[in-house]
């Protein structure tokens, strides 16, 4: 294993300490992300998080028009309930605090917890879970959320940002979920610091269909095959369980190691199946956004759009993740 790290132990806390150092607009304490201006009176606050090696999802994504704070914890560990109640103390304005919740057991549960110790301040929960794989897997009771988080985060905090109460701003957010879904597919495993090796085995002429951003197993091995034949599979699970029409918002995700160039090829493949389906992609990313540490491969998400749901994923955003009309 070659790891640019000091040591294992300490890999989650010097990466946030550089975040903050590279972003001045970011404060961290005890593994919490915030926006270094403080809350602000009478807006919704965001609080997300989850377990490391996902970056810049959770963390990345705090600042104006997505989330107040982030709470990390260790890598593919859910954050304890400890500093989810200290993040959402924190980031109360007066208006209420919005938790949007990934569907992994751990996160789900401790997030429950904190959400039923804050006290004086009004919570309201999101559930995250787009993935459409597979129902169970070992880290969830029913779906798991993966990409769609960007899309809740964004479009909520920009509802968020315009001054919009709690009721609506968690209605926004679930309505995104509902309408998006997504699919991923690994050429490699990964390796976190504290295992140093791969934590599961892929031969080299196999990929994994349906993976998880933890690893998990997907719905099974097939050979290697052209990015268009896989970028196929992707989305005949995501047409076959939310048939795409209208408008869509799109998302090729890299899982950590797959360089640009090859993202770009897949995203070629979906934009021509969803032409084909008489759909219009009319919003997009390209990019690591929800990624498994140094995992090949890649996730497909999709939400189909709105006027309402357009005009909040354009409104303007300043993180280190993502940044656009400022």
């Amino acid at each position: 294993m070659k790891k640019l790290i000091n040591t294992a132990g300490s890999v989650v806390d010097d990466a946030l300490n550089g975040m903050v150092a590279a972003h001045p607009t970011l404060r961290v304490r005890d593994k919490v992300v915030y926006r270094a201006e403080g809350p602000r009176p009478g807006k919704v606050g965001l609080v997300s998080g989850g377990g490391s090696g996902h970056e810049p999802l959770h963390a990345g994504f705090v600042g104006y028009g997505m989330l107040d704070a982030a709470c990390c914890g260790e890598i593919f560990t859910a954050p304890v309930p400890d500093p989810i109640i200290e993040a959402t103390m924190g980031v109360d304005g007066g208006a209420g605090v919005l938790h949007i919740v990934k569907n992994y057991t751990g996160d789900v549960l401790n997030f429950e917890m904190a959400a039923d110790a804050v006290e004086g301040v009004e919570v309201a929960s999101v559930l995250v879970n787009d993935d459409v794989a597979v129902e169970d897997s070992l880290y969830t009771a029913g779906r798991r959320g993966t990409g769609a988080t960007l899309f809740v985060e964004k479009i909520a905090g920009a509802l968020a940002e315009e001054g919009a109460p709690l009721g609506e701003v968690a209605a926004v957010a679930t309505e995104v979920n509902q309408r998006s879904r997504s699919f991923g597919i690994a050429l490699t495993s990964c390796t976190p610091p504290a295992a140093g090796k791969p934590i599961f085995d892929l031969p080299e002429a196999e990929v994994e269909l349906g993976i998880g951003i933890h690893g998990e197993p997907g719905r099974r091995r097939v050979p290697l095959a052209p990015a268009r034949e896989l970028a196929d599979v992707a989305m005949d699970a995501i047409h076959g369980d939310l048939p795409l029409r209208g408008d869509l918002l799109v998302m090729v995700n890299g899982m950590g190691g797959t360089p640009l160039s090859e993202l770009y090829v897949v995203f070629a493949e979906v934009a021509a199946y969803i032409k084909g389906k008489g759909a219009r992609v009319t919003r997009s990313l390209v990019g690591n956004y929800v990624t498994s540490l140094d995992m090949q491969g890649f996730s497909v998400s999709i939400c189909l759009l709105d006027e309402t749901l357009a005009r909040l994923w354009d409104a303007p955003v300043e993180t280190p993740g993502l940044r656009w009309g400022r």
